[in-house]
């Protein structure tokens, strides 16, 4: 018993267990500790980074959103609620405004997601049932993707311009009375509407390819029975794609809500919120308000109206969550 407890698993006489457990339980350790380090040296980047860009700056929105500052002054005036009370009802020109942009916010928000559903899901299913040519027809559709940019907000401008394409297209059909003298973002009554067709143009070429992944993705047996039971195109994609594409349907639909509550891009290069205020979003006021006001004091008001906006899309997120759940 002596022997064997003398030798180790190599069969060596002499280098036991009970000699070498202790050091390679040292060595271990060391060995451990030292990974330890190393994958915490690492992280430390990103944790200090997040610290200093997420933590430091949410906290000091949030204290900010109780103060009227001007970014310069060395101090700060704290006024409590009053900037959300300013903004939701109180002050006569901020209330006013906010609605008015929080109405726009909202037709955009209902408008691009069923737009880009409408448009993508058929031109998915084309593509899907297309043989030749899918893969060009596929860049081809997915190039305005690709070129979205501030280039292609400019170049949109001059069509929509008085002169512009859309106009002289008009009228050489023989439709001049649906041209727009004034150009199709000057009139009022299409500025908005136009701007919502320009993000939605740029939306469908992702939901489409969603789409066209979660089209590859199902069973063709399964669509197969049902044409032999007698289903037709339209009750094929009714009764068996349009339910298995439910959840990337919520997906695009939550895409679509948090690019229009959250951009504000297309809004400030192409009306800055004009005529009028007609193309006016909350995210393009919380934006004057921070940085286009002069030495007055409203980057509080900016403030407070980012975390409304956060507060509303987290309560979307949540509506949106709930009601993917339930048709789950």
């Amino acid at each position: 018993m002596a022997l064997l407890n003398t030798i180790d698993p190599s069969g060596r006489p002499g280098a036991g267990p009970s000699r070498r457990s202790p050091r390679r339980a040292r060595r271990a350790g060391r060995r451990a500790r030292r990974q330890w380090l190393i994958g915490y040296a690492f992280v430390a980047p990103a944790v200090l980074l997040f610290l200093v860009m997420g933590l430091y700056t949410i906290g000091y929105s949030v204290t900010l959103s109780f103060a009227k500052w001007n970014g310069f002054t060395p101090n700060w005036e704290w006024v409590g609620l009053d900037n959300y009370r300013d903004l939701l009802y109180r002050d006569p020109t901020l209330a006013p405004e906010l609605r008015s942009a929080a109405r726009h916010t909202a037709i955009a928000m209902l408008a691009v997601p069923v737009g880009t559903v409408a448009v993508a899901l058929p031109l998915a299913v084309l593509l899907n049932t297309v043989r030749r040519l899918r893969g060009l027809l596929r860049s081809v559709y997915f190039l305005p993707y690709v070129t979205t940019g501030i280039a292609v907000y400019y170049a949109w401008r001059y069509v929509l311009e008085p002169d512009g394409s859309i106009n002289l297209l008009l009228r050489s059909v023989g439709l001049g009375s649906l041209a727009r003298p004034e150009g199709w973002l000057a009139d009022p009554d299409t500025a908005l509407a136009t701007l919502i067709v320009i993000i939605i143009w740029g939306s469908v070429p992702v939901a489409m390819l969603l789409y066209l992944a979660g089209l590859q993705a199902i069973d063709p047996h399964l669509l197969e029975a049902a044409q032999l039971d007698g289903a037709g195109g339209v009750r094929v994609v009714r009764h068996i794609t349009w339910p298995l594409l439910v959840p990337i349907t919520a997906a695009i639909t939550l895409l679509g809500i948090r690019d229009t509550m959250q951009g504000f891009q297309i809004f400030l290069l192409m009306t800055n919120g004009g005529p009028g205020g007609h193309t006016d979003v909350l995210g393009l006021q919380a934006y004057q308000l921070a940085f286009f006001q002069n030495l007055s004091p409203t980057l509080g008001v900016a403030s407070a109206l980012g975390w409304l906006i956060f507060l509303a899309a987290l309560l979307l997120t949540v509506v949106n969550a709930r009601l993917l759940r339930s048709s789950q």
